[in-house]
């Protein structure tokens, strides 16, 4: 699916720059900190099998919440008015889906009062890089497709006014 490629990368090309901007992270504990949600502290000792392992992980969840998200916005119709607001309403979900739900049901130690700063980045990311390209395809998936050459090549009686 490519909403969930664009957001996945998006997504991680963001945490990429940001914690290497701002704690000088190297790139590669950017996935292996999603393995440590299965492994634990021990992801970060597993080299590249554990980076592979997180990026995994990274776009399956991705793909998980695209699809659920998918189905949300082909059944409320009022989500396919609205390109930017449907990215927000996205966004606001994965952002307290992935804070209140998965990683503290994880093996992964967070850490309990991040700053303003993470916060702010967290619900860009979420809303911009993952809930602009996911809620664009929800959108484009959910209306009908226009039938072009059954209006060409209809007889006029047969066309509606």
């Amino acid at each position: 699916m490519l909403a969930t490629l664009i957001a996945g990368t998006l997504d991680f090309l963001d945490v990429i720059v940001f914690y290497g901007i701002r704690n000088g992270t190297n790139p590669i504990r950017i996935p292996q900190s999603v393995a440590t949600g299965l492994l634990g502290p021990a992801s970060f000792q597993g080299g590249a099998a554990t980076a592979a392992l997180g990026t995994v992980l990274h776009f399956s969840i991705m793909f998980v919440a695209a699809l659920v998200f998918f189905e949300i916005v082909r059944r409320v119709s009022l989500l396919t008015r609205s390109w930017p607001l449907t990215a927000i309403a996205f966004g606001l979900g994965m952002f307290c889906v992935m804070n209140y739900v998965v990683v503290p049901l994880s093996a992964a130690s967070s850490s309990s009062n991040p700053t303003v700063l993470v916060v702010a980045n967290q619900l860009f990311a979420h809303i911009v890089m993952c809930g602009g390209p996911i809620a664009y395809f929800a959108i484009r998936a959910a209306r009908p497709i226009p039938d072009y050459a059954a209006a060409a090549f209809s007889s006029p009686r047969t066309r509606r006014a």
